[in-house]
């Protein structure tokens, strides 16, 4: 990223660039920012813009080969083209003849480091990784945020707040737009005002119905469930997130007994290190192996609802019922 940031400085950029990783939020902001610097606002004529599994490959490549109309550079914004999980020769091949006036900026979500295209733009141009953040770096770009409101806030409000969100950028940028307007006439953010602005986060209520599942609190777990239906959250979206959690512990399980530190444990289930003492706490209600079953139901359970085998509600809640068993 500092390669990049240096790029944006100087303005001696590459003639392509690779953008991706686990923090889409910074891939998004790095990927206009690279693309405004490239071109001229409003120059639709001399910057183009792809997206999707759909895209030609020659088509690019004659795109590339056009020259600019009464500019400087014609730029090529590429997203989500799946090109760096499937072999595309004459592409990569390509990334190694670009015109001068040509620029590439592929945003993708998943590559493989193994394929041409990937070392091709490595070689040739630039790659940027964007990983999860760590809990401090988190902190102090929260810090700088608030800091412009001329507001502050004490770490441990700080860590009740990351908890809330986790360590997702996107998420943290929207609750803290909320949680200034909220204190808008404070000059010190405090406890009560975090938990009255993030206090119904899903995230929160999933955590608790696993704990209450851990301690076989069936009615707790799942009245909590339901609190979570009743604020229309869907049955899917619902499962998606217990059965990641449960990974996260079986992941923790795994790594307790291993001798891996927190912040080594946080940064391999990516949840904040503050949060991981919670997290290894919940893992310890269950055996190893009974978690791993757990997981293997809440495959089985979306497998049965994609095929209309159950309904979704009854599914989960037939789920919640059986991983107290």
């Amino acid at each position: 990223m500092k390669t990049l940031q240096e790029d944006l400085k100087t303005g001696n950029f590459k003639h392509c660039y690779l953008l991706y990783g686990e923090e889409p939020y910074l891939v998004q902001q790095y990927k206009t920012r690279l693309k405004n610097a490239l071109s001229v606002e409003g120059d639709t004529m001399n910057t183009s813009v792809f997206s999707g599994k759909d895209i030609r490959p020659e088509a690019l490549i004659d795109l590339a080969e056009t020259l600019p109309f009464f500019a400087e550079r014609r730029v090529i914004l590429v997203e989500n083209s799946g090109f760096f999980k499937k072999s595309t020769e004459e592409l990569a091949a390509y990334m190694a003849e670009l015109p001068e006036t040509s620029y590439f900026i592929f945003a993708e979500e998943d590559v493989d480091k193994r394929g041409k295209m990937y070392k091709q733009i490595k070689k040739h141009g630039s790659v940027v990784e964007f990983k999860r953040q760590t809990d401090a770096v988190l902190m102090q770009w929260i810090l700088g945020t608030l800091k412009k409101e001329n507001k502050k806030i004490t770490r441990s409000v700080m860590e009740l707040f990351l908890s809330k969100t986790g360590n997702d950028m996107e998420l943290i940028t929207q609750e803290l737009e909320k949680l200034l307007c909220y204190t808008m006439e404070k000059d010190i953010i405090e406890a009560e005002d975090v938990e009255a602005i993030c206090a119904n986060q899903i995230s929160g209520k999933i955590f608790d119905m696993v704990e209450a599942i851990g301690r076989k609190e069936s009615k707790r777990a799942l009245d909590l469930y339901y609190d979570l239906l009743m604020l229309k959250e869907p049955a899917m979206r619902i499962l998606f997130l217990v059965t990641r959690h449960f990974q996260i512990l079986m992941q923790l399980s795994d790594m307790m007994g291993g001798g891996f530190d927190y912040k080594s444990m946080a940064s391999k289930v990516g949840v904040p290190e503050f949060a991981v003492r919670k997290y290894a706490g919940q893992a310890r209600a269950f055996e190893g192996k009974r978690l791993e079953q757990i997981v293997r139901e809440c495959v089985q359970t979306e497998e049965n609802i994609k095929t209309g085998q159950m309904a979704d509600q009854l599914a989960v809640e037939l789920l919640i019922i059986s991983s107290m068993g």
